[in-house]
């Protein structure tokens, strides 16, 4: 007798014909398990694995199967803090029925459907236990005790009564996930002690496989939830761009990769255009970017060049992780110019859509990927045709098995230069088309559309470098706000011009020219041929000069400087009404 399996007695007239039944041979048991152990788990799918051991038990082991496993399994991947009992919800994932009438126990016992099991129930008593429950032949009562827990007592039953019966507990890693229960039909041969060892091999191997699913799930879910929570969730507004984006996590089989895609407001109302894939999966991998987009978005901050910015993630990149390797592009444009500079770590190349279509690979140096050596990188500078759209992107969107890196390259000039504007829509035909695959890799793609300012954008004022045209600055700014409506913005801007002018007529070298931009913010540019920075201090009572500074802290959101290849530009935001 099998300590760990409780046996109800037959009823006195079925004794005799239990007894006379045997059991499937050593060997055929053997082969048996042997085949499921093949056919049971083949993915890391919780219903898959339940279907998989339903077709495995149906018909050769038993007429009917089902598979019950905690609700919290399927809803959060989680399992009872306590032990399955009568309280626990659970549902049915799979049941495979062979003969006569299976419509009638799929709406008997509908799949998916979840419930809680009185403790009177064999069910019930089976999860509780933790061991296998059989009854040779299920006495009506029984049948109708289980009916009732459904609300559907005539119709289960009917089915039920007088039954062979066994219900076995799904056990992986010491707890209980579920049970799985096994029906043969009256007349036929009834289970006997031997079928029980067979049916808690078969759960065993189940059980561990749905562990197995139910712990990589969890592990998905995570990295998922990290990595989402680490992409931008909405792309800021680019002055004089249009930008559009997608990311698309990996399948199943690949895992949570490390793509990332980023839109960072630059002074001047440049954008930095920022796309990187740290190699490998999982956890780890999305975890590193987003150390890498916070470091990205960091040195941005500091308005340096492309190929400065990656060099250094490269440097903090060892740092953070060594064993970790990625690539990137970073780009930076200026509407004013349409100047476009990009750099790239061993990524794939941008691809730029011309206005009449046509498209082109930018050609930059590739350098090594982020993590790898410390080489310095270079960039490359360009001017983007008002309509032109320029589109980054990571190497799943374009490399598979069935694909090499220059066909998916080439397919993917294709769908840009066809028949779709919309950027929004372009991407989704270029996501669509183009990852089709069950086997994917994740994939981001960043498309930006650029365009000509409006006169109600930006506004220029060239300055001779008289103190007398001061004043002539203070009436351009107050025109200027006016006819873009922005009255309550002349008193305080006019005051920043003032000192920002007048410093670069004292301090700094000619040209010097005034700019407004109206984007996110209203930026006050003046640019001037000195490569000398102002530095704020702090003036003595007696002193007359040395506040100027100070007053555009007071009036400004946040100023700042950067060079340029001529001297440098002192600019100054303000939050717009």
């Amino acid at each position: 007798m099998n300590r760990n399996c409780v046996i109800k007695d037959p009823a006195p007239g079925n004794r005799a014909q239990w007894r006379r039944s045997s059991a499937a041979s050593a060997n055929e048991r053997l082969a048996f398990l042997n085949e499921a152990s093949r056919r049971i788990g083949s993915t890391l799918d919780l219903a898959e694995t339940s279907r998989e051991l339903v077709d495995v038990s149906v018909p050769r082991f038993a007429d009917a199967a089902a598979v019950m496993v905690q609700d919290r399994l399927m809803s959060e991947g989680e399992l009872s803090p306590r032990p399955v009992d009568g309280t626990t919800l659970v549902r049915r994932v799979a049941l495979g029925v062979a003969g006569a009438d299976p419509d009638a126990w799929m709406k008997a016992f509908p799949v998916d459907e979840a419930t809680v099991y009185p403790a009177i129930l064999p069910q019930a008593q089976c999860m509780a236990s933790g061991k296998p429950l059989m009854y040779p032949s299920l006495d009506k009562e029984s049948a109708r005790l289980i009916g009732a827990s459904l609300d559907r007592e005539e119709a289960v039953a009917s089915l039920l009564t007088d039954c062979s019966f066994l219900a076995v507990p799904l056990r992986a890693r010491g707890r209980v996930l579920g049970c799985v229960v096994f029906t043969r039909r009256p007349g036929g041969l009834p289970f006997e002690e031997q079928d029980v060892v067979v049916a808690e091999d078969l759960a065993a191997r189940a059980a561990l496989c749905i562990d197995n699913a139910r712990l990589y799930t969890t592990e998905r879910k995570t990295a998922l939830t990290l990595q989402s929570s680490l992409l931008p969730v909405e792309l800021p507004q680019a002055l004089g761009m249009e930008i559009a984006s997608r990311y698309l996590p990996a399948s199943d089989l690949m895992g949570v990769g490390g793509d990332w895609y980023d839109v960072i407001a630059l002074p001047g109302c440049r954008t930095a255009l920022v796309v990187g894939d740290v190699m490998g999966h999982g956890t780890r991998a999305a975890a590193t970017m987003g150390q890498l987009r916070t470091a990205a978005r960091t040195l941005a901050s500091l308005d340096l060049p492309p190929d400065e910015v990656l060099f250094r993630l490269n440097l903090m990149s060892q740092d953070l992780d060594p064993s970790q390797i990625a690539t990137c592009i970073y780009a930076v444009y200026d509407p004013v110019t349409r100047s476009c500079a990009l750099a790239r770590a061993g990524h794939v190349p941008p691809i730029l859509l011309h206005p009449d279509r046509s498209t082109e690979i930018i050609e930059l140096p590739s350098g090594l990927p982020l993590g790898i050596g410390s080489d310095p990188l270079e960039s490359r500078e360009l001017i983007l045709p008002s309509g032109s759209v320029l589109a980054l992107y990571t190497d799943g969107l374009v490399e598979s098995r069935e694909r090499d890196l220059d066909a998916g390259i080439m397919g993917l000039r294709r769908l840009l230069a066809g028949p779709v504007d919309d950027l929004e829509d372009m991407c989704d035909v270029i996501i669509s088309s183009q990852r089709s695959s069950h086997e994917r890799d994740d994939i981001a793609l960043l498309v930006a559309e650029v365009r000509d300012l409006d006169p109600d954008e930006i506004a220029t004022c060239p300055l001779p470098a008289d103190p007398r045209f001061v004043s002539h600055a203070r009436r351009f700014v107050r025109g200027t706000l006016q006819r873009w409506g922005l009255g309550g913005l002349v008193d305080a801007t006019q005051l920043i011009v003032s000192e920002l002018v007048t410093n670069a007529l004292k301090h700094g070298w000619p040209p010097i020219e005034l700019r407004l931009l109206r984007g996110r913010t209203l930026v006050v540019e003046v640019a001037d041929g000195s490569p000398a920075a102002p530095a704020p201090r702090t003036a003595t009572p007696d002193e007359d000069t040395g506040r100027g500074l100070q007053l555009i802290k007071r009036f400004a959101y946040r100023w700042g400087t950067r060079p340029t290849p001529y001297g440098k530009i002192v600019w100054v935001e303000q939050h717009l009404p």
